[in-house]
């Protein structure tokens, strides 16, 4: 199935949200069947509206001083941080044509960054009853989505660069007391985020067909 390729480059959230809306409005009208959103963001805390700024650490001011906006967003799951060094892909696909199931399309997306960090020399895998991927008991990707009339948009993050993570200190990653890593972590080795970029528009490509 032809996959519609956005790349946005290092972009800010409210932008990169914008657009999401633009592209799912050309699948709500059938322009086309799935289309992929891939960039970074600057520094920026989104969180599941409905759930709320409980799980944000850090003080208004603070996040200020840091330059550091908050978000509230109609996704799953609940808080995250995304900056520099994470590859952040926002999928807007008419289940439709794929399946209609939500839990299906989320171990999709598991399947897909398991397979990429694979290619990378990292060994992912599931947690029972979590979503997103983990190495050991590391968190390296996360996965938040929402799906209106089978659509589906938001996405998913995975650290590729070492170089952002103590942000994370701000918030209660997903709700949790867990600790993140990355890519260049795990290898100890510097990792091109575009050279990832393009392997894992590569994989999607190939498993949306």
């Amino acid at each position: 199935m032809p996959l519609k390729v956005i790349d946005l480059g290092l972009v800010d959230f409210e932008a990169a949200w914008a657009k999401q809306k633009e592209l799912f409005r050309e699948v709500q009208e059938g322009d086309l069947r799935a289309g992929l959103i891939v960039c970074q963001h600057y520094p920026v805390i989104t969180v599941n509206r409905r759930i709320g700024r409980k799980n944000i650490l850090a003080s208004q001011e603070e996040l200020k001083n840091k330059g550091i906006a908050v978000y509230e967003v109609e996704r799953g799951g609940d808080v995250t941080y995304h900056g520099p060094g994470q590859l952040i892909a926002y999928p807007v696909f008419n289940l439709n044509y794929f399946k209609k199931d939500i839990h299906w399309f989320l171990r999709y997306l598991e399947d897909l960054i398991i397979r990429s960090l694979s290619d990378a020399g990292i060994k992912g895998e599931r947690s029972n009853g979590l979503t997103g991927v983990w190495v050991g008991r590391l968190k390296i990707a996360s996965i938040g989505i929402a799906i209106r009339n089978w659509i589906t948009f938001h996405g998913l993050s995975i650290n590729v660069k070492n170089s952002d993570l103590t942000n994370f200190s701000l918030i209660r990653p997903c709700g949790m007391d867990i600790m993140i890593t990355s890519i260049e972590s795990e290898t100890g080795l510097p990792v091109s985020i575009g050279e990832f970029k393009q392997r894992f528009v590569s994989l999607l490509k190939g498993a949306s067909k």
